[in-house]
Formats: C-alpha cells, structure tokens, sequence
C-alpha cells in the first residue's frame, strides 16, 4: 500500500480523501469484503471508510480505470470477477511494459543513473542471504521490490508508460511482489524469487552495457517467473485463498 501511495503522490496527487478513499476501498476489494460481482452499496462504504460520497465516487472511477470496478448500465458500480487468463494476461502485459521500460532507459543513456537501482540489488541481496527468509523479513523485501520496479519505470522517462503500469499494477497478482509473500514458505517459490533477484542484477547490468535489447528481454522472463508462481499457488488451493487478491478469481475458468 506504501509504494501505491508513492506512485499516486508522484503521478498527479489527489486529495487526502481521494487518496485515503481509494487506498482503503482497494484494500476492501481485494480482501474479499466487497465480494466479486456484486455491487458496491455507496452508503456502507461510506461509513466504513470514512469519507464523503464525493471522494468514495471519484475513488471508485480510478478503481474502474485500473480495472477493478466496472460501471453497470443503471448506475453504480460492480465488483469486477476476474478468471486465470485475466490474471496471465495482466502478468504477460506486466513484463512488455517493464521490457519497454528497460529499453527506453538503455536509450536515454540512463545508465548514468544507475546507482540507487544497484544499491536497492545490494539491499535485496542481504534480506536474502538468510537460507529461508521470514514473513518479517520479506517484508523488507516487498518494500525493496517495489522500489526496484519503481525506479525502472521512472528511468524510461515516460509518464505514459508510467500510468500504464500504474493500471496493471492494480490487478489481481500484477504487481511485482504479489506472490513474495508466498514464497517464504514454499521451496518452489523460494527457488523461483532468488532466480527473481538475479534477474534484477542482469537487467541492470544490461542496461549499463547499453544492451537495451537484452535488458528488455530479461524483463520479459523475468515477469513470466510470476506466471510459474500463479501456477505454483492454484496447485494449493489453500495457500492461493490467502493471498491479497484471490478472492477475485474465479477458479477453472
């Protein structure tokens, strides 16, 4: 929730309550207490969140842009449902984003840049020295993550790309730590997050080298590792309903 907040605050500011309205009513979504397909009734959200109508509507037209909420013909809005495909197409457009993002930057000449991105690989790498990271510590890691795909978009140097991954960035298991959680306690994921990081340092360097081409095809792999979590966490059915986001899936389709 701390990097939507950044991202929001660097990207056009909204109000306090714009802001605080959209943080929670997201939150509300994707924890499973507005459920998929049904309405969102304005007057309890109202109450829960502690706003106004006004900023509660304008919140709900950027959760509609992003792609969770969808307008109904009589007025109002709905809970969007999503299927696997959704979620496998978000990922895949995800990594041509990200892809583009890492060439932009290799063109620009942004590698003079490259200091912050290389220190956030270094802090990454000590949250994982540990032979099975905690909860506590991955939390760390999250926060790292964000901040690494932050800065690669920011890189690119175009607000445009920037909104755009903003957008998929609000769908189910879109954003780059989506699954990270998860992969504290299975082997699988664990492998497949330090395969993750390693990405990070070889896209970095890519795009020190000037290899924009490179750059941009390590960040499409790298965004189809998440592709393998979401089919490691649907074999657990368990594990998947925990996850931020789940409850907006609808299995089997």
């Amino acid at each position: 929730m701390n990097t939507v907040r950044a991202r929001s605050q660097k990207r056009g500011s909204p109000s306090p309550q714009i802001l605080r309205a959209v943080l929670r009513l997201r939150e509300m979504i994707l924890t499973g207490q507005l459920p998929a397909g049904q309405r969102v009734a304005e007057l309890k959200v109202v109450d829960a969140i502690g706003v106004s109508r006004t900023p509660l509507r304008l919140a709900m037209e950027t959760l509609e842009h992003e792609g969770l909420l969808a307008r109904r013909p009589s007025g109002g809005f709905t809970v969007r449902e999503f299927t696997l495909r959704d979620v496998q197409q978000a990922l895949e457009l995800r990594g041509s984003l990200e892809g583009t993002a890492c060439r932009f930057a290799t063109e620009s000449r942004a590698s003079q840049d490259l200091a912050p991105l290389w220190q956030l690989v270094g802090d990454m790498d000590e949250v994982l020295r540990a032979s099975q990271p905690t909860v506590e510590t991955l939390n760390r890691y999250v926060v790292l993550n964000e901040r690494f795909h932050d800065t690669l978009i920011d890189l690119a140097g175009n607000a445009l790309l920037g909104r755009l991954m903003n957008q998929v960035h609000g769908l189910p298991f879109a954003s780059p730590s989506a699954f990270v959680q998860a992969q504290a306690t299975s082997t699988e994921s664990f492998r497949i997050l330090l395969v993750a990081q390693e990405h990070h340092r070889t896209i970095v360097q890519a795009i020190a080298d000037g290899d924009g081409a490179r750059a941009e095809a390590l960040a499409h792999e790298h965004a189809r590792l998440a592709l393998r979590n979401l089919d490691a966490a649907v074999r657990d059915i368990e594990a998947f309903k925990r996850l931020p986001g789940s409850v907006l899936v609808k299995m089997g389709a």
